[in-house]
This record gives structure tokens, C-alpha cells and sequence, in this order.
């Protein structure tokens, strides 16, 4: 599907879906508990289907109750069992890191692939902690450090020392902690996206688990077996999926009102509302309403900042790359997005393809290994009149079938000059965590066209 943007103002009130991240922990702790457990408000992205498929092979069911937004789970609970087939993951980095350690518990072999982005999504980090714990791990291809993955298990209580880059691998070890007879312990060397580490920790401590994790994440430890019991939980909104309505928004001189903001500080991609505030974005957040208001039209500007430059750690909330890749554009200044390697092994090398594509857009951009460096221009002057020296412009961008980059690289086309459009091909990708972006989007007069 190729999808075309350009220039329009946006107005009224989105939703948001619910959050992948909570969904998906979800569907696999209701999968571990005894009875009955009901999610309500859940992600129905292709990602949250590929888990909805990957528990059934350990012994849970699902009904999908759309009519009143709630995926209803039977737990497999005490008959939890080895998967009855290979797992496929389908796009799902999440389920491929979380779902891996807890099929690693069972006395046997467990097989786990995925599409052919998955394919290439590294997993040698996520089997070598397995194997400090007892398992035997393979590669089907011994020349790819990615999946198709082979682990035989089971693996036991005791320690892992891995680097925790990657945070999924180590929720997955936390989730697999409930069924191992003993203590857990993880220390991690490097820790990063620890936001999602606090979001794991959240959802065990909700059903009775006790975690103990440092203040700097370096050590985490869990005691099991536990019987974890069934459920019922109202999934929040997904703060990475309210960075697109939300650049969209700053850059197309419009006013939204974006609905169901998850305030409970459990997503560490809250952040991008301080991060856009400091360079002068007009974004009220109202707590009580579960609101934010965004207004655009205001020039953006690193003036008052440090150094005049725009410094963004995102080691704790990596996914806002994309987003914050495109809004950068149209700040005045230089934007520094660091501590984000990471973003290398995503379904994309993010770093590079945000790279490539805005610069066929006309932006000024600079790679480092773990950084991403934008020289932005805003398309209004100090005195509010247009610049003469905006530079972006139309043009056909490719999404590498990743889901951030195509949303992204879409809400870019909303503030191009007049005249201008961009065109992103493979867009179907949005699928993966926001079903329907495009059709949601036109309902606040984005105009988003299917050419």
C-alpha cells in the first residue's frame, strides 16, 4: 500500500489504541495464571495477535470479545506445557524475547522463528543468558545470529550476567522467574529501556510476585515458584503511538485534542512531551482528563537551550526515534538523539534508514554509532513570517515494512510546504501496533490518501 501526505491542518479529538507493551505482558502473565482472566481495552495489532497465538501452544485459550474490547484468557495455570508447535512470532520482537525464557522452563525442545524481518532480529544475547541457566541453544543457521531459534530446556534457578541492551529478553527472564523453583538473579552491565524494565515489575508485583530490582537496574532477583491467579485489567493508551498524532499536530499549525492519556507513569515514552516542550511546543497535559492538547504553529527552537542544542537520551524510550527524527526537522537547530545502538537491532536499523529517508526529503543529518545527529530549520522566522531557507520537500520514502518509520515518515508530509507531498510505500506496516493509523488520522482531517 502506498499511502501520500501532504500539507493539512488537523483538528478535534483521537484515540489512541491500547499499549503493545502492556497488552502483550498481558496476554502471556493471564497465560501462566490459573482461571480466567479478562484484558479490557487491548492492542488488537498484528504484534498482540502473534502473542494471542503463542500462548495457545503452551495450553492457554482466547476469546475475543471485540464487541466490548476484551480478549478474554483461560490460563493454562498448573498444566502450563512445552509448545505444541513451532512458534511463530510473526513480527513480534516482544513475543520472540519474552516467550522464548518461559519455553525454556519446559523439559524439552522449543523452535521459534518468525517472518523475515524476525529472521533477522539478533538473538544471541537473549541465548547465551539461557545457557548460564542450564539450556541448550541453537541457531538454525549457524552463520546468523537470528532465528529460526532452537532452545532445549529446562533451565534452572540461579544467576545470569548479560549486558541488558535489549530490555525484552530480560522482562522475558522476569516473567520466566514465576515458574522456576528458586532464585533468579540478573545482573545486568549496561542496563537500558529500563522504563520497561519498571513495567515488568509493575505487572508482577500487581500478581503477587515479589521483585527486587536496584535503583540503577543492576541487579534483579526473583524467588518462585509462584501460582499466579487470573486477572482482570484495563490496558492504558500507548504513549508510543500518541508521538505520531502528536508531532503531527506541532508541525501542521493544528490543534487536537488527543483522549485516554495514560498518566500513570508506567510508559517511558511520556518523556517526549517534556522533551518537545523544552524546544517551546504548545502541549497542555491535563492529568484529571486523561488529555493532552496539542497546538501548533509556533515556531520551534534549541535557542534556549544548552550548548543551543537538543540533547535526547533515549536509552529509556528508543521507539520515539522515528518521531522525534521527523519533528527535529522542523526545529530550529541541532537535535542529538544518543544512546540509542540499540535502535540498530529494532525491525529496522532505524538509525540508518531515519537517516536515508529524510534525507531524500531534504533534511541535514549525521550518523554515529549510537547517535543521530539533525540540523533542523523551522519553517517560521523569530518574526512569525515563513522561511524562505525551509528546505524539506516532497518525495517517495521507503518504510522497510517498520511501522514506526511509515507512521512517522507520513506525519512528515502534514507540514510540508504547499505543493509538496510524500509518498510512503510498504505503509500497510502501521498494522503492527496501530491498526487503522490511517483511517484514525483522517478523522481528525489528516487527508492521508491510499494511492
Amino acid at each position: 500500500m502506498k499511502i501520500l501526505a501532504k500539507k493539512n491542518q488537523l483538528s478535534g479529538h483521537i484515540v489512541v489504541p491500547g499499549s503493545k507493551s502492556h497488552t502483550i505482558r498481558a496476554l502471556i502473565l493471564a497465560s501462566l495464571a490459573e482461571g480466567i482472566s479478562h484484558i479490557s481495552n487491548p492492542l488488537p495489532s498484528a504484534d498482540c495477535v502473534s502473542a494471542s497465538k503463542a500462548i495457545q501452544e503452551i495450553g492457554a485459550t482466547v476469546k475475543f470479545d471485540d464487541e466490548n474490547n476484551v480478549w478474554i484468557v483461560t490460563g493454562a495455570g498448573k498444566n502450563v506445557h512445552l509448545p505444541s508447535n513451532v512458534v511463530d512470532v510473526g513480527n513480534s520482537g516482544s513475543v520472540l524475547y519474552f516467550f522464548t525464557p518461559i519455553c525454556a522452563i519446559f523439559e524439552g525442545w522449543s523452535i521459534f522463528t518468525g517472518d523475515s524481518s524476525i529472521r533477522k532480529r539478533p538473538v544471541a544475547h537473549l541465548l547465551e543468558a539461557l545457557k548460564q541457566l542450564g539450556a541448550n541453544c541453537y541457531v538454525s543457521r549457524p552463520e546468523e545470529n537470528a532465528p529460526p531459534a532452537l532452545v532445549q530446556g529446562p533451565i534452572k534457578a540461579g544467576k545470569v550476567v548479560t549486558d541488558g541492551c535489549l530490555s525484552q529478553y530480560i522482562s522475558g527472564l522476569m516473567m520466566a522467574s514465576t515458574l522456576i523453583d528458586g532464585k533468579l538473579e540478573i545482573e545486568l552491565t549496561d542496563p537500558k529501556e529500563v522504563p520497561y524494565l519498571d513495567m515488568t515489575k509493575y505487572w508482577l508485583e500487581s500478581l503477587g510476585v515479589q521483585v527486587e530490582m536496584s535503583s540503577d537496574y543492576k541487579k534483579i532477583s526473583i524467588t518462585g515458584p509462584y501460582e499466579l491467579k487470573s486477572f482482570d485489567k484495563v490496558i492504558p493508551s500507548d504513549w508510543e503511538a500518541v508521538a505520531f498524532p502528536l508531532i503531527a499536530s506541532l508541525i501542521s499549525d493544528s490543534k487536537i485534542t488527543i483522549d485516554n492519556v495514560d498518566g500513570s507513569g508506567t510508559q517511558g515514552d511520556d518523556e517526549i512531551v517534556s522533551v518537545l516542550q523544552s524546544v517551546g511546543a504548545d502541549i497542555l497535559w491535563d492529568k484529571e482528563k486523561s488529555q493532552l492538547v496539542v497546538t501548533g504553529g509556533n515556531r520551534l527552537s534549541t535557542e534556549n537551550l544548552p550548548e543551543k542544542t537538543l540533547r535526547v537520551n533515549l536509552a529509556g524510550f528508543p521507539d520515539a526515534i522515528c518521531a522525534l527524527a521527523v519533528i527535529a526537522c522542523f526545529i530550529d537547530g541541532t537535535t542529538i538523539l544518543e544512546d540509542i545502538e540499540v535502535c540498530r537491532k529494532k525491525e529496522t536499523d532505524r538509525i540508518l534508514v531515519m537517516k536515508s529517508e529524510l534525507e531524500k526529503l531534504g533534511a541535514t543529518l549525521e550518523e554515529g554509532d549510537d547517535c543521530l545527529i539533525i540540523h533542523g530549520t523551522s519553517p517560521i522566522l523569530p518574526n512569525g513570517q515563513k522561511n524562505p531557507d525551509f528546505a524539506l520537500h516532497g518525495g517517495t520514502v521507503e518504510s522497510y515494512d517498520d511501522h514506526r518509520v511509515a507512521m512517522s515518515l507520513a506525519c512528515l508530509g502534514l507540514g510540508l510546504p504547499e505543493g509538496e507531498s510524500v509518498i510512503v510505500n510498504d505503509a500497510e506496516c502501521c498494522s503492527v501496533s496501530f491498526p487503522k493509523f490511517f483511517e484514525v488520522m483522517n478523522k481528525i482531517n489528516a487527508n492521508f490518501k491510499e494511492i
